[in-house]
């Protein structure tokens, strides 16, 4: 096989469906939902509306939203961002599964 060919052929081997990068496995599910809880409690705790919580952020009320909602999993840089517009501390433990 020509070189170009093998080339092309890995990546299109590399290649998921957007059906199957969009599943999460059931764990990552239940992190990612804490974290989405976490969010919405930490700005309800600082008595801010997602109005008022975007406009600290520079971003959407929707854009909050979807945080709230784990639709969206946000980066540390938007993590922190957020946590500075409720006036939180950004804090990452890593713990133990149990598994």
């Amino acid at each position: 096989m020509e070189k170009g060919k093998v080339a092309r052929r890995e990546k299109q081997d590399l290649e998921l469906p957007k059906a199957v990068l969009s599943v999460k496995p059931r764990a990552s599910q239940d992190a990612w939902r804490a974290l989405a809880d976490a969010i919405a409690e930490a700005r309800g705790s600082a008595g801010l509306t997602q109005e008022e919580v975007a406009l600290r952020m520079r971003t959407t009320q929707s854009n909050i939203a979807r945080l709230e909602a784990g639709r969206t999993i946000p980066s540390t840089r938007t993590l922190k961002k957020f946590a500075d517009a409720v006036g939180a501390r950004l804090k990452i433990t890593f713990e133990r599964s149990g598994r």
